[in-house]
């Protein structure tokens, strides 16, 4: 497989960029999807599906990692995933790889879940042989909210949401894996090595960041919040990553400071990446 020609949606972002590195490092030849057609990358936009045909014509391998969950999402995730299928089917790709989100199925109660449901009813329904592989919400993610959810001397969080953070390179490693493998349908769900619920994972975050803050954790009502609190989005029965919430916090945050580094320490993540390996 080492000469498979690769494309990656959301090769920019923060997943599909680690998918991208470790498939040049098998020796693949990646193309990266992108509606602005910068440097490195082909031009195209799943929500109209411009340029698809070209972006799909000659490749072996999709490794669909493009999401949005704040602006046009069921165009998108449903749509343009539809479409870039339709260019794929006629283009002879042999290879689907879509990543979802553990529990979309359990929790429909919030819009971008059931995009992402709808969605892998698409890629289900398809002609192209497909891999599905769900995960939880990844660390980067989480850490991103507990920062919008600072209100001076408190932080407010949702009262019981459970959570199982996973690192994004141990997503990214396993994406690489099936994306080299053959199709293989859905496959078991991938979470981080914890279920910790929202108050213990702003604490850390707290003594991380050396700030001296009360947590407030709000009730959150209806179904969307019921969910949420009996674990809807986390696998018990699928734990494989390795990567604590505690060790990614050290890996992104100075301990003399408490400050957040704008990049991974790549010294460390080099370590997780070397760990994972010898691991398995």
């Amino acid at each position: 497989m080492s000469s498979s020609e690769v494309l990656v949606t959301g090769g920019r972002g923060v997943l599909g960029s680690e998918v991208v590195d470790r498939l040049r490092a098998a020796g693949c030849e990646v193309r990266v999807l992108s509606r602005s057609g910068q440097l490195g990358t082909v031009r195209g936009d799943l929500a109209t599906g411009a340029g698809h045909y070209e972006a799909v014509r000659g490749v072996d391998i999709i490794v669909h990692c493009a999401s949005n969950p704040f602006r046009k999402t069921r165009q998108t995730e449903v749509g343009g995933t539809e479409r870039l299928i339709r260019a794929a089917a006629r283009a002879g790709v042999s290879h689907l790889v879509y990543v979802s989100i553990v529990g979309v199925d359990r929790n429909p109660h919030y819009r971008y879940y059931r995009a992402k449901l709808e969605t892998e009813r698409v890629v289900e329904r398809s002609e192209l042989p497909w891999t599905i592989l769900r995960a939880t919400q990844f660390h980067d993610f989480l850490l991103k909210v507990l920062r919008t959810l600072e209100i001076g001397p408190i932080m407010t969080v949702p009262k019981g949401f459970l959570f199982q953070p996973v690192d994004i390179s141990e997503v990214a490693g396993r994406l690489t894996e099936l994306a080299l493998s053959e199709p293989a349908g859905r496959v078991p769900d991938l979470g981080g090595p914890e279920i910790l619920n929202s108050a213990e994972l702003a604490r850390a975050y707290l003594e991380a960041t050396r700030q001296r803050k009360r947590i407030l954790e709000l009730s959150v009502p209806g179904k969307l919040g019921r969910a949420f609190r009996e674990g809807a989005q986390t696998c018990p029965d699928g734990m494989r990553g390795r990567v604590t919430w505690e060790e990614f916090l050290r890996s992104r945050i100075d301990p003399a400071t408490g400050q957040i580094s704008s990049a991974y320490d790549r010294t460390k993540v080099a370590e997780r990446r070397h760990h994972e390996r010898h691991a398995r």
